[in-house]
This record gives C-alpha cells, sequence and structure tokens, in this order.
C-alpha cells in the first residue's frame, strides 16, 4: 500500500507509532498489519496465486511474515484490485504508479524518460527514454542507468533533435524503432533484475534487459552513411488545412 504514496500531494505525511512495535506508520492509512520476520526461521512456500501476468504465479519460498497487530481507520477501505489476463484493474494502477518513476530517473539520465502505455497491456511497463546529448554511445549509458530502477523488461532508447518531447508522445517511438534499428547492431542485452512473478526467467528475480537503441546513428558510432530528415509537412500547407476542418 505504501507504494501510492508518491501519487499523493506533496506535503508532509503524518505518522503515528505503531501498537506493538517502534516503526512509523502514516497516521491515515485504512489498514496497517504490524508484525516480524525472523530472518534465521526456514522460509515456507507460497502460493500459487492469480498474478498481473495473465499466470498464476507458482509456489516460492518466502520469509514468513508473523502478524501481531491489525489496526484500521473508522470506515476504513481495503485496497484491492482484481487480477487475470491483462488488462485488468491493477494495469491501470500500475500505470499511474510508474509515472512516478521517471521523475526519480531524470538526476541520472541525459534526457527524458517515461513508460511506454501499450506495454502489452501488463506491469512492468517497456520504459522509453530519450535524449539530446549528440555523444557516441550515449544512448548505450542511458541503457544501463535504470537497470537497477525497477523490473521493466525492455528500454527503447531514442535521441530527439532539437525541442524535447512530452512522455505522452513516446508511443510515436514505436515508428523510430521500426525505422530505426537494425536490430544485430541495436539490441542491448544484459543481466538485471526481474520481477519475482516473471516465470519466464532462468533464476527467481533475476532476468536478462532488451534495450534498443532507436536513436539517430553518428559518425563517432561507426555510421558511414548519409541519415535521412523526417518528413515535415509546410506549415503553409497545415494553416489551409487547418482552416478547412474549422470552417
Amino acid at each position: 500500500m505504501n507504494s501510492c504514496w508518491p501519487l499523493s500531494p506533496q506535503k508532509s505525511v503524518e505518522l503515528v507509532k505503531c501498537e506493538t512495535n517502534d516503526l512509523e506508520v502514516p497516521a491515515n492509512a485504512d489498514f496497517v498489519i504490524e508484525g516480524y520476520m525472523d530472518p534465521k526461521e526456514p522460509l515456507r512456500e507460497e502460493g500459487p496465486f492469480g498474478d498481473h501476468t495473465g499466470y498464476y504465479t507458482l509456489p516460492e519460498p518466502y520469509p514468513v511474515f508473523h502478524i501481531t497487530a491489525i489496526t484500521h481507520r473508522k470506515d476504513a477501505v481495503y485496497p484491492a484490485t482484481i487480477v487475470g489476463m491483462p488488462p485488468m484493474e491493477d494495469f491501470y494502477i500500475g500505470g499511474a504508479s510508474v509515472k512516478t518513476v521517471p521523475a526519480n530517473l531524470q538526476n541520472e539520465l541525459s534526457g527524458d524518460c517515461g513508460h511506454c502505455a501499450a506495454g502489452g497491456r501488463r506491469v512492468p511497463q517497456p520504459r522509453v527514454c530519450q535524449h539530446q546529448e549528440n555523444l557516441p554511445d550515449a544512448s548505450v549509458q542511458n541503457h544501463a542507468r535504470p537497470l537497477g530502477h525497477g523490473p521493466d523488461d525492455v528500454h527503447q532508447i531514442h535521441r530527439g533533435g532539437g525541442r524535447r518531447r512530452g512522455r505522452s508522445q513516446h508511443p510515436r517511438g514505436a515508428v523510430r524503432l521500426c525505422a530505426n534499428t537494425d536490430p544485430q547492431r541495436d539490441s542491448i542485452f544484459t543481466k538485471g533484475p526481474a520481477d519475482v512473478l516473471d516465470h519466464a526467467t532462468s533464476e527467481m528475480a533475476i532476468g536478462s534487459k532488451l534495450g534498443i537503441d532507436a536513436t539517430k546513428k553518428l559518425p563517432g558510432e561507426g555510421f558511414k552513411r548519409a541519415w535521412p530528415p523526417l518528413i515535415k509537412m509546410d506549415e503553409e500547407v497545415k494553416a489551409k488545412v487547418g482552416k478547412l476542418f474549422n470552417s
């Protein structure tokens, strides 16, 4: 539940002490489940559960959480979602939560970063990063930097020319993904943290990440051909068409 706090207004969160330990929790939380885990206690099998991937999560060993207290506010609402074949309720909540991640990444990346809204209609979603830095292999650096920030499976990186585009326009990156890439040259595979619910990885919570460099290629990157300009409609034609539709 605490994962939703970054979406709240930017103000201090009032905290209160727990009933059975010295930790503090948000004072207006609907429910608070207090307890402890013993690191020396053997792991226990948990699952299976239906999950956001559209599959049943297979049983896996997890630490045991011992509940010492459950408290709630008056007229509390228990937040829950229905999961199943995507898209389900959790997809839209995930779409809201990932919008808080790019703001944290701007301190580390040399450009704009967002998440693809399509994303296979599942959580986690592919990340789309755009950077303005015209340095060779800057896209490779921007692929490596966000790997520890979440279990995104695919990073698509494209270089913008001039004005930075808003994140809402990132679906246009699919055009660059198809037109600006040579699959063998521009696919970047690295190993990193993965969603613990991802059943396709060889090891639990560890998998590979695919970065796709959809940037304009530079001579410094070994590209020897000329790069064509984007098609752009003449401003006079756009004005005439706009006038026809608005009349």
